[in-house]
Protein backbone atom coordinates (compact mmCIF):
# COMPACT_ATOMS: atom_id res chain seq x y z
CA UNK A 1 0.00 0.00 0.00
CA UNK A 2 1.27 3.49 -1.08
CA UNK A 3 0.35 6.38 0.84
CA UNK A 4 1.04 9.88 0.62
CA UNK A 5 0.89 10.28 4.40
CA UNK A 6 4.66 10.47 6.44
CA UNK A 7 4.51 11.06 9.32
CA UNK A 8 6.57 13.50 12.01
CA UNK A 9 8.70 12.68 14.71
CA UNK A 10 8.22 8.98 16.32
CA UNK A 11 4.77 8.62 14.83
CA UNK A 12 3.40 5.66 12.80
CA UNK A 13 0.51 4.53 10.57
CA UNK A 14 -1.28 1.66 11.44
CA UNK A 15 -4.01 -0.03 9.49
CA UNK A 16 -6.07 -1.71 11.95
CA UNK A 17 -6.86 -5.42 11.07
CA UNK A 18 -10.53 -6.29 10.82
CA UNK A 19 -12.69 -6.97 14.17
CA UNK A 20 -13.18 -10.36 15.18
CA UNK A 21 -16.78 -11.60 13.66
CA UNK A 22 -16.83 -15.09 15.28
CA UNK A 23 -15.72 -16.95 18.26
CA UNK A 24 -13.14 -19.63 18.41
CA UNK A 25 -16.61 -21.69 19.22
CA UNK A 26 -18.30 -20.74 16.66
CA UNK A 27 -20.66 -17.99 17.81
CA UNK A 28 -21.27 -14.43 16.06
CA UNK A 29 -20.43 -11.79 17.52
CA UNK A 30 -22.82 -8.60 16.81
CA UNK A 31 -21.51 -5.43 15.51
CA UNK A 32 -22.34 -3.70 18.52
CA UNK A 33 -20.67 -6.25 21.06
CA UNK A 34 -16.86 -6.11 19.18
CA UNK A 35 -13.97 -5.13 20.78
CA UNK A 36 -11.78 -2.24 18.71
CA UNK A 37 -8.73 -4.85 17.19
CA UNK A 38 -5.47 -4.36 19.15
CA UNK A 39 -3.07 -5.52 16.30
CA UNK A 40 -2.45 -3.63 12.92
CA UNK A 41 0.04 -3.36 9.72
CA UNK A 42 2.32 -0.31 9.51
CA UNK A 43 2.14 1.59 6.70
CA UNK A 44 3.95 4.16 7.02
CA UNK A 45 6.96 5.42 9.53
CA UNK A 46 8.26 8.75 10.83
CA UNK A 47 11.86 9.18 10.43
CA UNK A 48 12.13 9.09 14.56
CA UNK A 49 12.91 11.47 17.43
CA UNK A 50 15.51 13.95 18.35
CA UNK A 51 17.60 13.27 21.88
CA UNK A 52 18.18 16.10 24.12
CA UNK A 53 22.16 15.85 22.23
CA UNK A 54 20.30 16.68 18.49
CA UNK A 55 20.88 13.22 17.09
CA UNK A 56 17.90 11.13 15.51
CA UNK A 57 16.62 8.14 17.31
CA UNK A 58 15.47 6.29 14.34
CA UNK A 59 11.75 4.23 15.13
CA UNK A 60 12.06 0.82 15.58
CA UNK A 61 9.79 -0.61 13.40
CA UNK A 62 9.23 -1.03 9.54
CA UNK A 63 6.25 -0.39 7.20
CA UNK A 64 4.79 -4.25 6.77
CA UNK A 65 5.45 -5.33 10.39
CA UNK A 66 2.49 -6.41 12.61
CA UNK A 67 1.96 -4.94 15.70
CA UNK A 68 0.39 -4.97 19.02
CA UNK A 69 -0.66 -2.05 20.31
CA UNK A 70 -2.97 -0.93 23.30
CA UNK A 71 -6.75 -0.33 23.01
CA UNK A 72 -7.43 3.25 22.67
CA UNK A 73 -3.78 3.94 21.41
CA UNK A 74 -3.50 6.63 18.44
CA UNK A 75 -6.43 8.87 16.13
CA UNK A 76 -8.26 7.46 13.98
CA UNK A 77 -8.58 8.34 10.82
CA UNK A 78 -10.06 7.89 6.86
CA UNK A 79 -7.88 8.23 4.11
CA UNK A 80 -8.91 6.90 0.94
CA UNK A 81 -11.86 4.93 2.56
CA UNK A 82 -9.20 3.17 5.27
CA UNK A 83 -9.49 3.31 8.54
CA UNK A 84 -5.91 3.99 9.49
CA UNK A 85 -4.83 4.80 13.15
CA UNK A 86 -1.34 7.38 13.47
CA UNK A 87 0.21 7.07 16.86
CA UNK A 88 3.71 7.26 18.79
CA UNK A 89 6.15 4.41 18.63
CA UNK A 90 5.65 4.17 22.49
CA UNK A 91 2.00 3.05 21.96
CA UNK A 92 3.31 -0.13 20.09
CA UNK A 93 3.91 -2.97 22.61
CA UNK A 94 5.07 -5.45 20.27
CA UNK A 95 5.90 -6.85 17.14
CA UNK A 96 4.85 -10.08 15.88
Amino acid sequence: MSLKIKPIGDRVVVEAAPAETMTASGIYIPETAQEKPQKGTIVAVGPGKYADSGSLIPIGVNVGDQVLYGKYAGTEITYDGKELLIMRESDIFAVL
